[in-house]
C-alpha cells in the first residue's frame, strides 16, 4: 500500500480549502443581498417634549411596539429637569437629541420648545438628512422661539408647515377632556396601507384646523383618515366656512432637504394621551411607523400587532403638573 504523504498534496488541498472558502463567502453575500435593508436593524429615535398631551407616555408605550414588531433599536429623549426627572414644562433641553445622529426613523411629538441651538441642530441635520420622519399632534408647532428673531421665522411656523404639512392654526374646543370621545373618525382612502386593520371609532382629541377656508395642506400631502367634531366652538360662533367641521387627521408626503433626498413623511394630529388607548389609534401608529421606514409589505393584511405588554394607563391632558411626577427615564422593554 503506497503511504499518503501530507506534504506532496498539500497544493490539492489549498486549492480545496479556498474553494470551500469561496462558497461560504459567496453563500454569506447571497443573504445578504437577498435580505437587504430588512436585514438591518432600525434605530428610532422618539422625540419627546409636550406639556399638554403626554407625550413622555405615549412615546415609550410606541417605542415598545417598535421595539418588539421591528425588532428596532429605541431611543426615547424627554424634556429633563437639571435633577434628570421628566418635566414637560422645561422648554429648553431635550436629552439625548445626539441619538439622531444614527437614527433611521425620527418620531417628533413636541410641543412649542425653545431648544438650545446646538440641541435643534441634531433634530434640523436629521429632518435635512433625507431620511424619515414620523409627527403627532402638536409637531405642527414643534417650536416657540419668542427671543430670537431669525429663529422665529424659520421654525415657529414656516418649519412645521414645509417638514409636516402645516403649522398651529386652531381647534374646535376644550370640550369634555378625557371625559368623553369628541372627534369621529374615517377613512377618507381606505385603500391605504397604512389603514390596514382599520375600523371607524371616536377620538378623544378635539379636531385640529388644517386644511379648508383661508389654509391648505402644503406641498404633497395626500390624507387618507379624516375627523368630524362632535362639538366645536366655531359652530356656536357660526364660524364654519372658516373652520369646517370636517378636516383631515392623517396623511402622507415628502419632504425634500439639502441632501437632495426625498424622505417620507407621515403625520398625524391624532395624539391626545387617551388616543392610545384605542386600538386602532396604535395601530394607525405602527403601520404609519412601517411606512415610513418603507416597510408597507411587512404590514398583515389586519394591521401591525399592536397588543400591549404592558398596561397603558397615562394621566389626562392638561397643562401645569397634571403629568407623573418624580419620574426618570427607564429602559424601554
Amino acid at each position: 500500500m503506497k503511504s499518503f504523504h501530507i506534504k506532496s498534496h498539500l497544493p490539492y488541498l489549498l486549492i480545496f480549502c479556498i474553494a470551500i472558502s469561496s462558497c461560504g463567502e459567496k453563500e454569506k453575500k447571497e443573504s445578504k443581498d437577498t435580505l437587504g435593508e430588512s436585514a438591518k436593524q432600525p434605530h428610532i429615535v422618539f422625540v419627546t417634549g409636550d406639556e399638554e398631551y403626554r407625550s413622555e407616555e405615549s412615546m415609550p408605550m410606541l417605542a415598545s411596539l417598535a421595539k418588539r414588531e421591528l425588532h428596532a433599536r429605541v431611543t426615547v429623549c424627554y424634556a429633563l429637569d437639571s435633577l434628570g426627572f421628566i418635566d414637560p414644562n422645561r422648554t429648553d433641553h431635550i436629552s439625548d437629541l445626539n441619538a439622531l445622529e444614527s437614527a433611521d426613523l425620527m418620531v417628533l411629538f413636541t410641543r412649542f420648545r425653545n431648544l438650545p441651538k446646538e440641541e435643534l441642530k441634531y433634530i434640523t441635520d436629521y429632518v435635512e438628512s433625507g431620511k424619515p420622519i414620523v409627527g403627532f399632534r402638536t409637531a405642527t408647532h414643534a417650536f416657540m422661539y419668542k427671543n430670537d428673531t431669525a429663529l422665529a421665522k424659520t421654525y415657529n411656523n414656516e418649519w412645521p408647515t414645509k417638514v409636516f404639512g402645516q403649522q398651529w392654526i386652531t381647534h374646535h374646543g376644550h370640550f369634555d377632556d378625557g371625559k368623553i370621545p369628541v372627534t369621529k373618525i374615517s377613512a377618507i382612502d381606505p385603500n391605504n396601507v397604512i389603514l390596514r386593520g382599520f375600523s371607524p371609532f371616536k377620538a378623544y382629541s378635539w379636531l385640529y384646523h388644517v386644511d379648508g377656508g383661508d389654509w391648505k395642506l402644503y406641498g404633497d400631502s395626500t390624507p387618507f383618515l379624516q375627523g368630524r367634531s362632535l362639538k366645536s366652538q366655531h359652530e356656536i360662533d357660526k364660524n364654519l366656512d372658516k373652520f369646517p367641521l370636517t378636516n383631515p387627521v392623517a396623511w402622507t408626503k415628502s419632504y425634500t432637504g439639502k441632501s437632495g433626498k426625498k424622505a417620507r413623511v407621515f403625520f398625524t394630529t391624532l395624539g391626545h394621551p387617551y388616543d392610545f388607548k384605542i386600538p386602532e389609534v396604535r395601530k394607525i401608529a405602527l403601520n404609519g411607523i412601517f411606512w415610513a421606514l418603507k416597510k408597507e409589505n411587512n404590514i398583515p393584511e389586519d394591521g401591525v400587532n399592536i397588543t400591549l405588554d404592558t398596561p397603558y394607563e397615562p394621566n389626562n391632558s392638561g397643562f401645569g403638573k397634571l403629568y407623573k411626577l418624580n419620574q426618570k427615564p427607564h429602559p424601554v422593554r
